[in-house]
């Protein structure tokens, strides 16, 4: 009876029957539409295309798009509206392969498709990257008088921008009479993708000013082009847009906030809006904002975040890990660096190419090579950028034969870039390999397709400098296609006081000093050439000129981390509890090193003295008293890594070789060369950390 009664009402009205399945397709109510469509099936009564249309639609919308197909495929009948309901249900559930093939099966049977089938299939198309379908299909729309519909038009511009092709983006763009939020984020987003990020910010300037409705998705595309730009002015607006638009508490602009205040080092802002979403923050927040301290050199607060992130249960992915290995290798936190190491393996990631190209650096930078070489061995398929971290590794410890074997082994496998030749030719300065360096420098062009940049010439003036060559250098400068940069000139001017040629000294200083007129360095190096040939009044009117210019030399300082605690020392210094044992243990040291054959090397020291003070003066140097405490302090067969604000001269450099044969330890010292002039190498090089104090931290989890 149940059974009769439905089926008297079910042929009576048709329309009411589609209003039902539209209004559970609308509210996701799956189980009630398979309900109905049971009961059709259950009466023997045969589903006339109309309701099929609805009940494709209805199971399309609730996401079981499989049983939308069975019923299309068993229709006797289909019209347009059929076909569009499948196609359009394809693409929303992402099955956009699908979609494409059911259009041009829909095109086969003889059916005009509407703009809803267009849409749905050039959305396909973008998110396949077909970009010739998809041109088919602007083509087509263009024929049946589609190509200026809002949905067609947005979609095509989408298609066009995702495949990388923004001229005919912008040209379908400027022909849509009517533009409407979704082509204007479209474009803003296209702009931003395609790395047009200045377009991207005019292009938003303009929606604003046309008055159009601002909603999220655009304003996360824009702020993302902020980011990329550093436009921390206009990220400030968009952020009160934010706000008076009501928008403060989604994440997703949250985030992009964070990454913008983060990448223009306004690391206040972004903390006070990662506080704001910290209700809903997620990892993107936490690695925006350990990203942007790892940039500001402020380890310390990118591992209270990542402290915090761990205690909140969140795992950290391959982007926090490799801003925070970064920020070890930039600072040699080899303790910091194994523990982050450990972690990467528990959580299964250690295999990402981006990973393992970070800890292939940071082991390299704490002087351990057969670490990174070993991490580089278990990488499965080494990108480029693993290649390139091993090979500049390689180059910095000055093995630039092995920096050649290594590149000829990859220009098998990857293409070299920029960044290959820049640790080719540094290798090859290292080792004095001069003549390879120069067929590397020549040859990159004409024989791998990479154009030499600025940093390639400064490897170059370098390269001969340190082979004494310093006609032939100051010949390459003058052929050059621009003037050096500071990096050119000070290794130009390096080699001068190398080979104590003060008249070119003098050019390159004067040279580099217009350049960076608060540069202490170029005054400093001229002057230590005029004392090595004993030039005392030169030295003088010099340093006149520099307390006279207001100009102070950097006074020297190393540190070393013992523990959780890092202990800073300068220049004949006395004021650690433990310098008794400290200087005990320096002078223990100096009788070592002169049995094993070490004499000082006096010319270090630009000042008129004679040797017996010198010597005494060099025995003192900040990085000797660190490694002495560090001997002292540390556990033995422990690496002792050490870190100094300026770079360390010649006779310390000769001490500490002396000192880490006597001892049996491995000595790493760190200083500024790497971030002045990359051409220079002292057994390891890195940025300048001025009182930086980096301190172990126990990672939970």
């Amino acid at each position: 009876m149940r059974s009769q009664g439905f089926r008297r009402f079910m042929l009576g009205d048709y329309k009411k029957m589609a209003e039902i399945i539209q209004t559970y397709s609308q509210t996701k109510q799956l189980n009630k539409g398979k309900e109905l469509h049971a009961q059709l099936l259950r009466v023997g009564f045969p589903l006339c295309t109309f309701l099929s249309n609805h009940l494709i639609n209805m199971y399309s919308k609730c996401g079981v798009v499989e049983y939308a197909f069975n019923l299309f495929d068993k229709m006797s009948q289909r019209n347009v509206v059929s076909w569009t309901a499948m196609i359009t249900g394809f693409s929303q559930n992402l099955r956009f392969s699908e979609a494409v093939k059911a259009f041009s099966q829909m095109r086969i049977a003889g059916e005009n498709p509407t703009q809803f089938a267009f849409s749905s299939v050039i959305k396909g198309c973008s998110s396949l990257r077909l970009i010739e379908f998809g041109k088919q299909m602007h083509c087509l729309a263009l024929k049946v008088g589609f190509d200026l519909d809002i949905y067609v038009g947005s979609n095509v511009a989408d298609m066009y921008s995702k495949c990388g092709v923004m001229v005919d983006a912008c040209k379908c763009f400027e022909e849509m009479p009517c533009k409407d939020e979704v082509l204007w984020t479209a474009m803003i987003d296209g702009f931003a993708k395609n790395g047009e990020f200045e377009a991207a910010l005019l292009a938003y300037k303009k929606m604003n000013k046309d008055e159009v409705v601002i909603d999220p998705h655009v304003l996360c595309s824009t702020l993302n082009a902020c980011a990329a730009v550093k436009a921390h002015k206009f990220g400030k607006c968009l952020h009160s847009s934010v706000v008076k638009l009501g928008f403060e508490s989604k994440l997703v602009l949250g985030n992009a906030l964070v990454d913008v205040y983060s990448k223009a080092g306004d690391m206040e802002s972004a903390s006070k809006v990662f506080e704001i979403v910290s209700e809903y923050k997620n990892i993107v927040s936490f690695s925006s904002l350990i990203s942007g301290y790892v940039e500001m050199d402020r380890t310390d607060e990118a591992l209270d975040v990542f402290v915090e992130l761990r205690r909140q249960g969140i795992d950290p992915n391959e982007f926090t890990f490799s801003s925070l290995l970064k920020a070890c290798a930039n600072q040699a936190a080899l303790e910091q660096g194994t523990q982050l190491h450990t972690q990467v393996v528990k959580l299964g990631i250690d295999g990402d190419p981006c990973i393992c190209s970070c800890l292939v650096d940071m082991y390299g930078k704490c002087g351990l090579l057969d670490h990174s070489i070993r991490v580089f061995e278990e990488t499965r398929n080494p990108t480029e950028i693993a290649w390139n971290s091993l090979l500049n590794v390689i180059a910095q410890h000055g093995l630039g034969k092995e920096a050649m074997r290594m590149f000829d082994k990859m220009v098998h496998i990857v293409k070299p870039n920029e960044i290959t030749f820049v640790s080719l030719l540094v290798g090859c300065s290292h080792a004095g390999l001069v003549e390879e360096g120069l067929n590397y420098f020549y040859n990159m062009e004409k024989t791998y397709g990479v154009v030499p940049r600025e940093e390639h010439y400064n490897c170059v003036i370098d390269l001969l400098g340190r082979a004494r060559r310093l006609k032939e250098a100051e010949e390459f400068i003058s052929s050059m296609p621009f003037e050096p940069n500071a990096y050119g000139w000070c290794s130009f001017l390096g080699a001068c006081r190398l080979c104590g040629d003060a008249e070119r000294g003098k050019l390159a200083a004067e040279k580099l000093l217009k350049l960076e007129p608060e540069n202490s360095g170029a005054l400093v190096l001229l002057s230590n050439l005029h004392a090595k040939e004993q030039k005392w009044e030169e030295v003088r009117s010099l340093r006149k000129m520099m307390r006279d210019g207001n100009v102070h030399k950097l006074p020297g300082y190393s540190w070393v981390d013992v523990g959780n605690k890092t202990h800073i020392f300068g220049v004949q210094d006395w004021s650690h509890p433990q310098h008794k044992e400290i200087y005990k243990k320096l002078d223990s040291l100096l009788d070592q090193i002169k049995e094993a054959g070490y004499a000082p090397f006096t010319d270090s020291i630009a000042l008129e003295m004679d040797d017996n003070e010198k010597e005494k003066f060099l025995h003192h140097h900040s990085e000797r008293i660190a490694i002495a405490f560090a001997l002292i302090s540390m556990a033995p067969g422990k690496p002792i890594i050490v870190k100094k604000n300026l770079r360390v001269c010649v006779d310390c450099h000769s001490a500490i070789k002396y000192i880490s044969k006597v001892v049996g330890r491995k000595i790493i010292v760190r200083d500024n060369s790497w971030e002045k002039d990359f051409c220079r190498w002292v057994l390891l090089l890195s940025r300048l950390l001025v009182n930086c104090k980096v301190k172990a931290r126990l990672f939970e989890k």
